[in-house]
């Protein structure tokens, strides 16, 4: 297993480098690596994997009951969902199938409804059903006044957006592929058949490219010649409601979308908070993630009209994360045979959901569109994520498993020190937070912060690969 996050880089050419360590990118990897005859590399600019878009979203696994009819994300989804479904069950991240309410506040919503239960009949999802306002509110009692109706979709469910990917790179790392962190690609250019970037640790080469640099990807596309799509930044801001607010609510609810997106919605979380959120703001900076206090007065506004009693609870937390919109409705996943790459853009909110659909696609452009031999197939050993609950049997195999750090979520020193030496260790507090919710909880560090970066501080130096960088 090779995770590098400082030193130089192999010299030899790898067979495919993936650009971008997201969900979609790590998905990519792991269905690379079910080809042994393949070298590959997974190269992230920042310390860990998923800390762009994939950290910072609703965590809702999608039917696409309301994608673009025929469009390559309807599929993708759809197909996505059904795999992710089963990969979570094996692998042990966490999901709940709480179902989705379409609420309409108004005539226009109310009226809108039966066209989305038609178009999720174009969409192959058939389990949707329109309610009347009785039943709405006999199945969400805290919801406001004024609720009109609103489509059942039961399908949709809430899922771990940490784990998922986290599971994605352990297997894809675990089965041979080369994790480079802090790994900015700076340059990009291909010559005699063979793709090389410039990195701030040194030059990479690989004979084929795969673009999932999400809200970076336009960029990375324009240094090899293609101008498809522009990456315009959307802000996501949400708030988290601590876990008593859970009992608040049974489904997500969700509002009729617009152009914008699914607008503000309140869901619950697979670890018992409730969100709300997010706004949809399209910005000019790819690094914008703060909160603000028009963005959080305007959720707690939206808040107060679909669930007011949740405004009485206690905020655990408020994040905000950056969509890569795009001028376009449709995912742009396009290979260029030209330069033997293939560019995965455009992925915005149902990226999560769709990167198992996502990862097959590629692969298969790779080998169609660029000519890559893929080699035989194998099937990778499974990986299971590991249930951080305190349990007697755990307890009484390792003591270290009773010993709560973080009191709030009950996270053990043995849970910590897990994963600090697993495949793909944490760097940094948040990483941590990532991997087992350590500071996550409702004092947010305040009383556990200190315990937890001591045994950070503790964690062994990553390695460092023997050579020379090869500066560009």
């Amino acid at each position: 297993m090779t995770v590098t996050t400082e030193g130089p880089l192999p010299a030899d050419p790898y067979d495919v480098a993936i650009v971008g360590a997201g969900v979609v990118g790590c998905a990519i990897a792991r269905e690379l690596a079910r080809r042994p005859r393949l070298r590959v590399a997974l190269v992230e600019a920042q310390d860990d994997i998923g800390q762009g878009t994939s950290k910072a979203n609703t965590a809702i696994l999608h039917t696409g009951f309301d994608a673009v009819p025929g469009s390559l994300e309807a599929r993708l989804v759809r197909e996505g969902a059904r795999l992710l479904t089963a990969y979570a069950a094996e692998s042990g991240i966490p999901l709940d199938p709480v179902g989705a309410l379409l609420v309409a506040w108004d005539e226009e919503q109310l009226a809108a409804l039966p066209h989305l239960a038609e178009k999720a009949e174009r969409n192959e999802y058939r389990d949707a059903c329109l309610l009347g306002p009785a039943e709405l509110h006999e199945r969400e009692p805290h919801l406001g006044p004024g609720a009109l109706g609103a489509l059942h979709v039961p399908g949709e469910s809430v899922i771990c957006p940490w784990t998922t990917p986290l599971a994605y790179a352990t297997q894809a790392v675990r089965h041979g592929v080369d994790l480079h962190l802090n790994c900015r690609v700076e340059q990009a250019s291909r010559q005699d058949g063979t793709h090389t970037l410039g990195t701030g640790r040194g030059v990479l080469r690989a004979r084929r490219l795969v673009n999932a640099a999400g809200l970076h990807a336009d960029t990375l596309d324009r240094r090899l010649g293609h101008d498809d799509f522009t990456v315009t930044p959307r802000r996501g801001q949400l708030i988290v409601f601590d876990t008593l607010a859970r009992d608040l609510v049974r489904h997500i609810l969700l509002p009729v979308p617009t152009a914008l997106g699914k607008g503000v919605l309140v869901a619950p979380t697979v670890y018992g908070n409730v969100l709300l959120g997010p706004t949809a703001e399209d910005l000019d900076d790819r690094r914008a993630t703060e909160s603000t206090a028009e963005g959080l007065a305007a959720l707690r506004a939206q808040g107060a009209r679909i669930l007011p009693d949740l405004l009485d609870e206690e905020v655990t937390a408020v994040y905000a994360g950056l969509r890569a919109a795009t001028e376009h409705e449709d995912y742009r996943i396009t290979a260029h045979p030209e330069d033997g790459s293939v560019t995965v853009g455009s992925i915005r909110s149902t990226g999560l959901t769709a990167s198992l659909a996502i990862a097959a696609h590629v692969t298969g452009l790779l080998a169609d569109a660029t000519g890559l031999d893929l080699g035989p197939a194998r099937a990778l050993e499974p990986v299971r994520m590991r249930d951080t609950r305190p349990s007697a049997d755990r307890i009484a195999a390792d003591p270290r498993y009773g010993m709560l750090v973080c009191h709030c979520e009950h996270v053990s020193r043995g849970d910590i020190l897990d994963a600090l030496a697993g495949p793909i260790p944490p760097r940094t507090l948040d990483g941590l937070r990532r991997r087992t919710r350590a500071r996550a909880g409702r004092c947010q560090g305040t009383y556990c912060g200190p315990a937890v970066r001591a045994l950070l501080a503790q964690a062994p130096a990553p390695p460092v690969l023997p050579g020379k960088a090869t500066r560009s």
